[in-house]
């Protein structure tokens, strides 16, 4: 099955009157059409939009509510949405009405039951404490009216239905198609959230449990890692990661993705996306994403002395090789071209212009890309399983050679040995409450590896460190606005100006600040792509959304989320 485009009014119908456990659910190929509805609920290409408008990982141009902290109660939505659960629960309610072998019907009701844990994991992740619901409800059902279940029950029922599914999907090793080992990680990632969020949210009173989530992860984890054959995507080249994702198929280390085809005309918009200075292309990497990337000898970029005050060639210069395929550096060139290109400015608010998942030329127009979009990839259930190792305090030299290890070699960094593990003040800077140098050192990781996969966002909720979004994010360093050498070939490329000159010197890169831009010491220092805007998180807030007013009124048993109250 190709997971792309989807006829979204067909989806939403819930249920038709054509669709009754009377006519339907009678056959195998009716079971496998109704369920074929539940892959609409797999993301695309907002998996790598999510990262832009909601983390640290980068600076917009214009910030979405959630970075700014002004989002308001909405009085409808707000992601307060049953469709797709009431569309499960039906399934499950008549599935069994079909005279087939035990065998198919288990198989349906784990496909059917991931997805369901998967619904409500994310549901958790927005609003904490919500209503648990195993059946389909009529309008009239008293149920619609009961007040949120405990974080303990749905939790718990999430898992439930995730080891239900391991037991009863297939083994096989597919892209498209939900598995097994698709359930492992998804159970993977889930006991890790769960597991972390207890530990660091206090305020929830389930720190004694947390460790339970967290063996979780780790046994499933270790699982999918030992059993299922799945790999780390090397096929002996320096560029490996950049071709992982610019790829049109799906390679081994994707265990779901979704999967485009220009010839069916099942395509996305990328590359567009990537590079109109309207879009998420008007971003930049920031600063402090770029200094988290560690020497290609695995030495701390921090401990550089004047690290701060690099210009451009020199912080690019001796990185984790991940960065030159996340970002343009100098010498970058697009796929299947000769050009030197510099960053452009116009699409990269700090200067740090992103090109993970940037395909060839040709991809370039709205709706032109087809390459696969990777959803659980096998690198997040090793660092998973490295962060609830750390977490639990048993990381140990053989768990960093099957995990961090193979990612770091991706990036062309020696191993990490156990002995050598110190902390990074950087990094010590950003989690002040950790103190253990593995846990540092795996977060690390996390982000780098991960880098704009639609995590970040969660990490920083489930780790209570949303006050990391609240900071002014800075882009390159400049030691002046005069002509000058961005890329250090020896040859002056590039000039900082305050607005847009009428005669552009040929070969010349600009930079206009504007009235919008600033240099953090006038005609030096670091760019400043929002120096006039305040951000806020708060604490006692901004970690949940807000339920709709409307849903408020209906349900007088619902209450509203802390801080959320007007």
């Amino acid at each position: 099955m190709l997971l792309g485009g989807c006829d979204d009014d067909f989806l939403e119908r819930e249920p038709t009157k054509q669709v009754t456990d009377s006519n339907f659910f009678n056959s195998e190929a009716e079971l496998e059409l109704y369920s074929n509805r539940f892959y609409s609920y797999v993301p695309g290409l907002d998996v790598v939009e999510s990262d832009f408008s909601t983390s640290d990982n980068v600076e917009l141009n214009v910030y979405s509510a959630f970075l700014a902290g002004v989002r308001t109660v909405p009085a409808s939505g707000g992601g307060w949405d049953w469709g797709t659960l009431r569309s499960i629960n039906y399934f499950l309610e008549n599935y069994r009405k079909a005279d087939l072998p035990d065998e198919v019907l288990n198989y349906y009701e784990g496909l059917s039951k991931f997805f369901r844990a998967w619904f409500y994991f994310d549901k958790l992740q927005l609003f904490g404490d919500v209503p648990w619901y195993s059946t389909p409800l009529q309008t009239n059902s008293p149920e619609l009216y009961k007040p949120r279940d405990p974080r303990i029950l749905v939790t718990d029922s999430i898992l439930s239905d995730l080891n239900t599914a391991i037991g009863f999907l297939d083994a096989d090793r597919h892209p498209t198609k939900i598995t097994k080992w698709t359930a492992l990680a998804l159970k993977s990632r889930f006991c890790l959230y769960e597991g972390t969020y207890r530990k660091y949210h206090k305020n929830l009173k389930l720190t004694d449990s947390a460790n339970k989530f967290l063996n979780e992860s780790v046994n499933a984890s270790l699982k999918l890692m030992e059993e299922s054959g799945y790999s780390i995507y090397d096929n002996g080249k320096i560029t490996d990661y950049q071709d992982m994702f610019t790829k049109d198929e799906p390679n081994a280390e994707f265990i779901l993705s979704r999967v485009y085809s220009k010839e069916l005309s099942i395509v996305h918009a990328m590359n567009y996306m990537l590079l109109a200075p309207t879009m998420i292309g008007g971003s930049g990497m920031t600063k402090q994403m770029v200094e988290s990337y560690l020497m290609e000898d695995g030495s701390f970029y921090s401990s550089i002395p004047e690290s701060k005050r690099f210009l451009f060639s020199q912080e690019c210069t001796g990185r984790d090789r991940r960065l030159s395929q996340t970002i343009r550096t100098p010498g970058y060139k697009r796929i299947g071209t000769t050009e030197v290109l510099l960053p452009d400015f116009k699409k990269a608010a700090t200067g740090y212009q992103v090109t993970k998942f940037l395909s060839g030329i040709n991809n370039d127009a709205y709706n032109e890309s087809a390459n696969a979009i990777p959803v659980f990839r096998y690198a997040e259930v090793l660092l998973n399983y490295a962060e609830a190792k750390a977490e639990l305090g048993t990381l140990n030299q053989n768990d960093l050679n099957r995990t961090i290890n193979l990612t770091r070699k991706r990036g062309g960094l020696p191993d990490l040995k156990i002995e050598d593990l110190k902390i990074d003040p950087s990094q010590q800077l950003l989690y002040p409450e950790v103190t253990s140098a593995s846990i540092l050192e795996v977060r690390r990781e996390r982000r780098i590896e991960l880098a704009f996969e639609g995590l970040r966002r969660m990490d920083l909720m489930r780790w209570r460190r949303g006050q990391l979004l609240e900071q002014r994010f800075t882009g390159i360093y400049f030691d002046k606005m005069s002509l000058q050498d961005l890329d250090g070939d020896g040859v002056d490329d590039f000039m900082i100006v305050k607005n847009e000159p009428a005669q552009p010197m040929a070969g010349i890169t600009y930079l206009v600040l504007g009235d919008t831009k600033i240099l953090s010491h006038g005609t030096y220092g670091y760019l400043l792509p929002q120096p006039f805007t305040i951000k806020t998180f708060n604490e006692n807030r901004d970690y949940l959304y807000p339920i709709p007013l409307n849903e408020l009124s209906i349900n007088e048993n619902l209450v509203q989320n802390p801080g959320w109250n007007f």
